[in-house]
């Protein structure tokens, strides 16, 4: 607590001040947990972001920023309470008058987003045109991106002297932790080889098997039967919404890096209102099943084209609960899978038909089905 107030006084986070008449002072509480949903750029991005590194055969490195929601000025009028066991003794009845974003503000994330991205366009960035979290940086043939995530930064260059120097310019004015090249970042696990970049979530695999007691159990082939719907199962036996709503949570998680159990996770959480039995028991069978292949990943070799292709494939009314139609589709960097979705649309009534349908999928070519 001492040295998160000192990093107060050392950025001028807060005034101390009578409060003004008419105003209301926020309440302050210490709180002790690990930062979690403070996301700023999208996983996609992280992958984009790999992908990019394997075709060039850059290292990526990492960077966090001590106290980053600190640096954020704030516009809004806002006081706050002096925080409980820190009063000042000659003046316990004042208030702080916020300077800068506190955690817990909404403002915080914004506010240091905008005081980063400004610093970093003062200092020859370009923001993304599409992602708005990632920064480059040209220079004689060489390229520097810089991606942003809350308070955490990865970023790399085609000329390592760049990186070094980015480095040394984000120091002088923050103070930053270097975390060398980049190795667990957003729960995924990057390998950066020779070869190319392997990204896999292995190790949380290993703590949600064990987490819901799958550690020890029989291992299945697929991550759902395939030729048993899932379906309402309105007089099954009811289940314990908590634990099916914690392994369906736990499970999408996953989905990060292993696209080969989104279908099932998806047609899974669909019941998480009113589980039944079979539901549960197609929840434990992904388990199984990540239990026989807890180390499957993402593999982006250098040696690739950078080609965008995408893939898409439709089933006209083919969800079994309410005949709406199901889409998949899946887009690749040269060989690098970077994104995926599954997905139900509502079936529009037109003149359509069915052969129309099988035929206008067909035209696509090489259909990569994410279903099972």
């Amino acid at each position: 607590m001492q040295e998160e107030l000192l990093q107060f006084k050392l950025q001028h986070v807060w005034t101390l001040m009578d409060l003004p008449n008419g105003k209301r002072a926020i309440g302050t509480k210490w709180v002790y947990r690990n930062k979690k949903d403070e996301r700023v750029a999208r996983i996609e991005a992280i992958r984009l972001f790999l992908a990019y590194a394997s075709f060039k055969d850059f290292v990526v490195y990492q960077m966090d920023v001590k106290s980053a929601f600190l640096y954020g000025k704030i516009e809004e009028e806002v006081y706050v309470c002096q925080p409980l066991g820190f009063e000042d003794p000659y003046f316990p009845n004042r208030v702080y008058k916020v300077e800068k974003a506190l955690y817990g503000l909404h403002q915080a994330p914004r506010a240091w987003y905008e005081t980063l991205s400004t610093y970093l366009l003062d200092n020859g960035f370009q923001r993304g045109k599409i992602d708005k979290t990632l920064f480059i940086r040209r220079d004689k043939g060489n390229i520097l991106l810089v991606q942003v995530y809350a308070d955490d930064i990865i970023f790399g260059s085609t000329k390592k002297s760049l990186c070094i120097k980015f480095e040394k310019t984000m120091h002088n004015k923050f103070q930053m932790s270097s975390m060398g090249e980049l190795t667990f970042f957003l729960g995924l696990q990057v390998n950066q080889k020779e070869d190319g970049i392997f990204i896999s979530q292995d190790k949380y695999v290993t703590e949600i098997l064990k987490k819901f007691g799958f550690s020890d159990v029989k291992t299945a082939s697929t991550p759902m039967e395939t030729h048993k719907p899932l379906l309402k199962d309105a007089y099954g036996e009811d289940v314990d919404e908590h634990l099916y709503r914690s392994m369906i949570g736990s499970l999408m998680y996953l989905t990060s890096s292993r696209h080969d159990i989104m279908f099932a996770i998806c047609a899974c959480a669909r019941f998480q209102v009113n589980p039944k039995s079979s539901h549960l028991h197609a929840v434990k069978r992904i388990f199984r099943y990540l239990k026989g292949q807890p180390r499957l990943g993402l593999w982006y070799p250098k040696d690739s084209p950078f080609d965008l292709v995408a893939y898409t494939d439709s089933d006209y009314a083919g969800a079994s609960l309410d005949r709406k139609s199901t889409i998949g589709g899946c887009q690749f960097l040269g060989c690098r899978l970077i994104s995926w979705q599954c997905k139900k649309q509502t079936v529009v009534a037109n003149s359509t038909t069915k052969a129309e349908y099988i035929a206008a999928s067909n035209c696509c070519g090489q259909v990569l089905l994410i279903q099972n």
